[in-house]
């Protein structure tokens, strides 16, 4: 689960990390109040679980109490790479002197935790990677042994931070740290972590995510929660108890078990096409499921083809064309749906869909097949 800034913040703010005093605003008016209360020149920064906020114009400064209102009434609503704008971080602004990067994460490659830091604060860390990566510097971490004095110094020095920022980074490195393995975090990002006029150091943004599966260690996570507007179709897909994860393209996919449906995006993408979505009904998924899955995936309007795989094991095909015939029958299909059935029944099932001709049904014989197939048909849906 992403947290929005503010969420993030507050959450650091517990565990010792220095952050600028801010207030939640979702009105105006509220932007207006606490501009006043935190003493007048602020920022007003668009909550969204989205980077890019600034070169959106979703970050603005404020010098009055009266600006912050009129900023705030502009950002609100607005769309920022898909996410709307529904409430506002008003925080006191300061006087930044530079601008670095530092994050902990899981590297599963490694089975370890992982300190990155940059000097090159306030951009895309993908950048610096790409244009200048030995600015960058990485600081393995065991899990058993945690955090000492001598990562959290190689990660400093070897940013080469700015001397006057070096005592209080080194400090807080193990805040941070501490933060993002207490709360059960895949990562705990600040981009800018900033030396300030006075010589301050902090947290002036915050990118958490944590691992809602251990919501049970952690009650906040449902408190957190409420305010997260889930997309229809996600929860359309959580309701259906449907594992689904929504992508950007416009072929959607339906398969049954996590590595085929991976191998299948990999093949809709070799074969020229984007993947709509990941979408695993499991492995003994029957009609009800085969029903639901297209009710879900065809909710969403960009999606221009649809690509059924399924290889029969414990899932039997006759049951998968019980099921695509049913939705067939339910639904208003405005989109090619190409089927490719395997495995158990797979014969049986490929004469029930024979059968039962649609006009927006297709059958394929291999997955590169039908990969193919949906890719072209989604094309020409597109025209």
């Amino acid at each position: 689960m992403d947290l929005f800034e503010y969420q993030g913040k507050e959450l650091l703010r517990k565990y010792g990390v220095p952050v600028p005093e801010g207030r939640v605003a979702t009105t105006p008016e509220e932007a207006v109040a606490a501009a006043r209360k935190l003493g007048g020149k602020v920022v007003v920064k668009a909550q969204v679980l989205i980077g890019g906020r600034g070169k959106a114009g979703g970050i603005k400064v404020a010098p009055s109490p009266e600006e912050a209102g009129e900023v705030t009434e502009r950002i609100l609503g607005m769309d920022i790479r898909g996410h709307t704008v529904n409430r506002v971080l008003v925080e006191r602004a300061g006087d930044i002197k530079d601008e670095y990067y530092c994050s902990f994460l899981v590297d599963r490659s490694e089975r370890r935790f992982l300190g990155i830091m940059s000097a090159e604060g306030g951009v895309d860390i993908e950048e610096v990677a790409a244009n200048n990566p030995e600015k960058i510097t990485r600081v393995h971490i065991d899990p058993l042994l945690g955090i000492s004095g001598f990562h959290a110094r190689e990660l400093v020095f070897g940013a080469e931070l700015n001397r006057d920022a070096r005592k209080e980074a080194i400090a807080i490195l193990p805040k941070l740290y501490d933060a993002f393995v207490s709360l059960d975090a895949s990562l705990v990002e600040v981009n800018p972590l900033v030396l300030t006029g006075e010589g301050r150091v902090m947290a002036l943004d915050a990118k958490v995510s944590v691992d809602d599966s251990a919501g049970y260690r952690h009650p906040v996570f449902d408190e957190l929660k409420t305010v997260h507007e889930v997309p229809e179709q996600e929860r359309l897909a959580k309701e259906k108890g449907l594992n689904f994860i929504k992508l950007d393209g416009d072929v959607g996919i339906i398969g049954n078990g996590a590595g085929l449906v991976m191998s299948t995006l990999d093949v809709v993408k070799a074969a020229g096409g984007d993947p709509a979505n990941f979408l695993d009904v499991g492995g003994g998924a029957g009609a009800d499921v085969l029903s639901s899955a297209l009710e879900v995936i065809t909710s969403n309007n960009e999606v221009k083809s649809v690509l059924i795989n399924i290889f029969g094991g414990i899932t039997r095909g006759d049951l998968v064309a019980e099921g695509i015939i049913d939705a067939l029958g339910r639904l208003e299909i405005q989109v090619p749906i190409v089927v490719r059935l395997d495995g158990t029944n797979a014969e049986q099932g490929r004469k029930m869909l024979a059968d039962a001709p649609h006009e927006m049904l297709v059958t394929a014989t291999t997955m590169l097949e039908g990969a193919e197939k949906a890719v072209e048909l989604a094309v020409k849906g597109g025209e």
